[in-house]
Formats: structure tokens, C-alpha cells, sequence
């Protein structure tokens, strides 16, 4: 995925909600402010420009490009059961998000780094691409240098993976069966996106 050369805050700003997960007293002092700290009166959005907020702010809550997120999307649209919902259940089984999930980091994008810089193995193999998608039964650990990071090491002792698909024993995360809708962010409108792409 190309770099990102814009600030997280000012994208947090733009939806009023920590879409990264990076938290800090900063961001939270100005959440409600939008980027440039000028709190402008808000006209009625479009259909479309709902439509497209929408999509944008799962875009980024996931940290994908426009291209690869419209290849969830036509993978969505070939599974069975409602598009939205796989299009979500499949962002879910990324190997970034599943290794944040686990609690082995703080945010996504920790989660992205410690992937592509090669401290998670997935059935003991290196893998270093983000947006691998995990199947039920394979099983995630970090590398001991990974486990030896002060930050790796307090998300794992203060938290435990709290939804039903996913479990993590003595290091080792498991994908146990597919996403549930119910268990992913119920703020997410994934009829909207659904909408715009078919427009």
C-alpha cells in the first residue's frame, strides 16, 4: 500500500470519531474540532456525499487504498448473503486487523507494522503482507523479538480478545470460525456503501 503522508488526528477530526485508535489527550481535546480549528456551520450533505463519507471512513478505520478496497467490495458482492455485511466480515479477516483484534497491538497501524516488518507468523510461517486474509483454524503468533516490546507486552497482559471467532492462549491467537456482523463496529452503515457502489 502506498505511504500515508496525512495526519491521523486531522482524519479523526474530519469524522469526529478516533477512526485509528491512537487515542492521546491531544485528539481527544479536539475531536469534535474539525481540521484548520475553525468550527464552521455544517450545511445538509448530499446523498452521495453521505454515501461517500461513509465509505471513506471504513476506508480509512481499515487503512486500505481505493483500490483494494473496491476488490473487497467485488468479492463481497460474489459471496453469499448480504454484500455489506461479507464486504465488512472480509476487512475483518485481514491479518492486520485480526492481529490487533488478538491484542497483540494498541491500533491497526501497529498492527500493520509489526506485519510488514516481520515479527507475525501465521501456522509458524513468516507472512509480511497486511492485508493477507486469515481462514478459520489457522493460528497467529509474534516473533520473540516482537514479544520482548513493552508496548506488545502490556496490550497482551490488558487485554483479551473479546469476540466470539477469535481466541488467544499462551501467545497464540487463533481464528477460530468466520466474523459475525453483530461483533464488528455497529457505527459502520455498510448499506450506504453498498449504495454508492451501485449508483
Amino acid at each position: 500500500m502506498c505511504a500515508r503522508r496525512f495526519s491521523k488526528h486531522k482524519v479523526s477530526r474530519r469524522f469526529g470519531v478516533d477512526i485509528y485508535g491512537t487515542g492521546g489527550a491531544s485528539l481527544q481535546r479536539r475531536i469534535n474540532v474539525p481540521p484548520g480549528g475553525i468550527r464552521l456551520k455544517k450545511g445538509r450533505l448530499s446523498d452521495y456525499g453521505v454515501r461517500l463519507r461513509e465509505k471513506q471512513k471504513v476506508k480509512f478505520t481499515y487503512g486500505i487504498s481505493e483500490k483494494q478496497f473496491r476488490r473487497y467490495f467485488s468479492m463481497a458482492q460474489s459471496a453469499e448473503g448480504p454484500t455489506g455485511q461479507a464486504l465488512l466480515e472480509i476487512l475483518e479477516t485481514r491479518l492486520d486487523n485480526v492481529v490487533y483484534r488478538l491484542g497483540f497491538a494498541r491500533s491497526r497501524p501497529m498492527a500493520r507494522h509489526l506485519v510488514s516488518t516481520g515479527h507475525v507468523r501465521v501456522n509458524g510461517q513468516q507472512v509480511t503482507i497486511p492485508s493477507y486474509l486469515v481462514s478459520p483454524g489457522e493460528s497467529i503468533t509474534l516473533s520473540e523479538r516482537a514479544l520482548r516490546i513493552p508496548d506488545v507486552q502490556f496490550e497482551m497482559q490488558a487485554r483479551q480478545p473479546s469476540l466470539s471467532w477469535l481466541s488467544r492462549t499462551d501467545g497464540v491467537g487463533r481464528m477460530t470460525g468466520p466474523p459475525h456482523r453483530a461483533e464488528i463496529d455497529a457505527d459502520i452503515n455498510e448499506s450506504l456503501i453498498v449504495e454508492f457502489y451501485s449508483r
